[in-house]
């Protein structure tokens, strides 16, 4: 309910008493700049239960002019919101009252604060008071349900994977598709006529003809159609191999100039023969002109003795000639199957060259290297997170992987001091990224100083071959208010194989809690974004439990 001029955006700490001092100075010199309060946030409840929802609603006085803006998404964090209803707008003394609601929940018990929230009225922004509210565990009565020790430690399972037998069968299924379609395609090929040589095919077509009852229906287009096709068609596959496309001028002149060159030894009179018999069925198929029948028996009887002698004009190959033949065709049905698979592989590449082009224009060449050629901590980002418990007393933390038990040496002086200890361990050093999570349960009362335990870690890490460590530390405070010191900094490791030196970046958590020491660590490489992403995330879902046992 304060405008911010600058729209400064302030983040501070409840719990802590400079920080809560500072901005309770800036939140009263901001009211005395805001004037009268135009924006106000409620909530019907502060105290819920796991699951349950609280109504959070913001209300907003305007003008009917003014536009507005209301918060969307996940502002509300560390709250979740469920569901956000449609702005309600009721009309007051000729301005407008706006209502909108909003339905928050969360899922892990504790102490939260609401954020304020930020809305836009015209070209001003303006933010709601931040609210308080504590979300409890379900009581469970202890006399009526049983207690019962914890479970030991049970591998998770990395999420659903289809079974190899399926992917086996699948290739099976498409090769036998594959076999069963070649045959199939081989067998129509088999079952497929034969070409008929020019002449013999030429003699088919009149015998065709001859044995169709055109004339008698007196369909005398078909039939000059038929006959015409069957001349062309012989001298577009033994003369011209234009036959079946020129008209008959073209072709008449194309035989006429083929005898005074010498190369076809026809006579004028087959030629004219040949003409006549052309036009007058081109004036059957265009001009509805109807020849009797006697005339057309006499046309396809002129028609054989055209192609006789069309085939007698054309001298027989020589063996050589039908050898060359044959060797032209196969290198020119050579030459087209390598077009045809040049042109397919050409087509492919500028196709992904074209997909990765676009791809890397809107996504950038990072995003397409890591999500189409891998990166393990993008994976393990994007992954499925687990939250689990660790060690006594107990760490949750929420993490890409489960952490495995593992083994880290104690001074003699410390064993002495505690009951037990628990380490639990992913990765390496010289990973991406490297987790370690370890407890100690001391003897007693035992008071454990974390400035003094600070003051070890950077022995630590140069005994875990660390080199150029940079540290600094400031309070944390988890989000179940247990308080502690983080130490994070820079630090340098070296490849035992290559030699080479690997800048890496890490966040170490140190709490004393309940008569016990609780360390979080995380080492990642400063060049990966991904791995620093897993850290923030890992940091900041640490809850220390029990605290008010």
């Amino acid at each position: 309910m304060y405008r911010i001029y600058d729209r400064t955006y302030l983040k501070f700490n409840i719990s802590g008493g400079l920080g809560f001092l500072f901005f309770m100075c800036l939140l009263f010199s901001f009211s005395e700049v805001s004037g009268q309060s135009r924006v106000s946030a409620s909530i019907d409840s502060t105290t819920i239960k796991i699951g349950e929802q609280i109504k959070y609603k913001i209300e907003v006085q305007t003008d009917p002019g003014d536009l507005v803006v209301f918060p969307e998404g996940e502002t509300f964090s560390p709250l979740e919101m469920v569901e956000s209803l449609e702005p309600d707008t009721i009309r007051k003394n000729g301005n407008y009252r706006l209502l909108k609601e909003y339905f928050l929940t969360q899922f892990d018990s504790g102490k939260y604060v609401i954020p304020g929230q930020e809305i836009l009225i015209k070209n001003s922004s303006y933010f709601t008071d931040s609210i308080a509210i504590e979300v409890n565990d379900v009581v469970v009565d202890t006399t009526k349900q049983k207690l019962y020790p914890i479970k030991a430690s049970v591998e998770v399972d990395a999420g659903f994977s289809i079974p190899d037998w399926v992917w086996w069968l699948l290739g099976i299924f498409l090769i036998a598709g594959i076999v069963a379609f070649l045959i199939i395609r081989k067998k129509k090929k088999d079952t497929q006529e034969p070409e008929l040589p020019p002449y013999e095919e030429a003699m088919a077509e009149l015998q065709k003809l001859d044995n169709s009852h055109l004339l008698e229906n007196r369909e005398i287009k078909e039939y000059y159609s038929q006959l015409s096709f069957a001349v062309r068609k012989y001298l577009d596959r033994k003369i011209y191999d234009h036959g079946l496309e020129r008209t008959t001028n073209e072709l008449i002149l194309y035989l006429r100039a083929q005898k005074d060159a010498g190369k076809l030894k026809l006579t004028d009179g087959t030629i004219s023969d040949f003409e006549r018999i052309l036009q007058r069925a081109d004036l059957a198929k265009f001009a509805r002109s109807k020849p009797d029948v006697i005339t057309a028996k006499e046309d396809r009887s002129r028609t054989k003795h055209i192609i006789d002698d069309l085939r007698a004009s054309v001298p027989e190959p020589t063996r050589e000639e039908l050898l060359q033949d044959e060797a032209f065709l196969q290198e020119q049905a050579r030459k087209r199957k390598k077009k045809r698979i040049i042109i397919g592989i050409v087509a492919g590449i500028v196709v992904i060259v074209l997909g990765i082009t676009a791809l890397i224009a809107t996504k950038g060449y990072t995003y397409v290297k890591d999500t189409y050629l891998g990166h393990p901590t993008k994976e393990l980002l994007e992954g499925e997170w687990i939250r689990s418990e660790y060690g006594n007393p107990s760490v949750a933390v929420t993490t890409p992987r489960v952490l495995k038990r593992g083994e880290i040496e104690m001074p003699q002086e410390v064993q002495q001091m505690m009951v037990g200890s628990e380490t639990f361990i992913y990765g390496s050093l010289l990973s991406n990224y490297y987790t370690t999570l370890s407890t100690i349960k001391f003897k007693g009362e035992v008071q454990f100083d974390l400035k003094k335990a600070v003051d070890g870690i950077y022995t630590s890490l140069e005994g875990q071959g660390a080199r150029n460590i940079v540290m600094k530390q400031e309070d944390f405070t988890t989000l179940n208010g247990a308080k502690g010191l983080k130490v994070f900094g820079t630090l340098d490791a070296e490849n035992p194989v290559t030699g080479e030196s690997i800048p890496n970046e890490y966040v170490i958590l140190n709490f004393a809690e309940k008569g016990g020491f609780e360390q979080i660590m995380v080492i990642f490489n400063e060049n990966d974004q991904y791995a620093k992403e897993i850290s923030e995330r890992i940091i900041n879902s640490v809850e220390i439990n029990n605290l008010n046992e």
